[in-house]
């Protein structure tokens, strides 16, 4: 110290992180994983689906298919005939262009017709209504209010607003050569205990005979229905079990083999 030399002290530079780059390896390395096993996850599905159901998977993400909320394949996600519980797009709402020609008629065309065919009572009957596309082909559903049922309580008896309204869809699909399909549906009341030996089945099985009655008494011919059938509360078009919307009568319009 006494000849005046100025001591240095070096202190090394500790640099975290180890000689692997830190862990951003790990975060790409994630990413990775997660892409694969998302590619996995879909040639899964491309297998375990059938061509219907991809189908109505494909309308439902398609912008340029105006669909209804419901719509798709099926009860559940990947078997039936809706992916989502929400209700369908009422009737005078409805009036966008589907471009099918397999489904007989597009839906706009489909509301025209309807709306001519109810002519002055087409404001107090369009909310019983609703157009949509399924991937069987345009579905006209007639639902119930309870303000203006379509049929008598737990019976098959129709009421003057179901006739006007069969008669009226009678007269819209005389532009059309495409074979039906006509879907009876209740909610989910039961009956009583006496009544055991009828249920929602026989009464929604019922019902869709009694509005395929109507419709062949407006002119419909007998040959173009291909399928009268019930599913009790099986398939509810809203989220609520009891909503009267569930009570209906589903009229598909099928799409042609060509």
């Amino acid at each position: 110290m006494s000849s005046g030399q100025t001591i240095i002290i070096k202190r090394p530079k500790v640099v975290a992180g180890g000689g692997h780059h830190g862990g951003a390896w790990k975060v790409a390395y994630a990413d990775f994983v997660t892409a694969m096993m998302a590619f996995f996850l879909l040639m899964w599905l491309l297998n375990a689906t059938t061509e219907d159901q991809r189908r109505g998977l494909a309308d439902y993400f398609n912008p340029s298919i105006p669909i209804a909320a419901v719509s798709g394949g099926g009860p559940d996600a990947l078997d039936g005939e809706e992916v989502t519980q929400a209700p369908a797009l009422s009737m005078m709402s409805h009036t966008e262009d589907t471009n099918d020609a397999e489904a007989g008629m597009p839906a706009d065309e489909m509301t025209k017709a309807l709306e001519s065919a109810l002519e002055g009572e087409a404001a107090e009957l369009s909310d019983h209504i609703s157009i949509r596309m399924s991937p069987e082909g345009l579905v006209i559903e007639l639902t119930d209010r309870d303000s203006r049922p379509l049929f008598a309580s737990g019976r098959a008896d129709p009421s003057p607003v179901l006739e006007k309204l069969t008669t009226a869809v009678a007269q819209a699909l005389d532009g059309v050569s495409n074979a039906i399909k006509i879907v009876g549906h209740t909610d989910s009341r039961r009956y009583s205990a006496g009544q055991q030996s009828y249920s929602n089945w026989e009464l929604s099985s019922d019902r869709a005979n009694a509005a395929r009655r109507m419709m062949a008494s407006a002119g419909l011919p007998e040959a173009r229905v291909t399928e009268v059938s019930g599913r009790a509360a099986t398939m509810p078009l809203v989220e609520d079990p009891l909503d009267p919307r569930n009570r209906r009568i589903s009229i598909t319009l099928l799409r042609s083999d060509g």
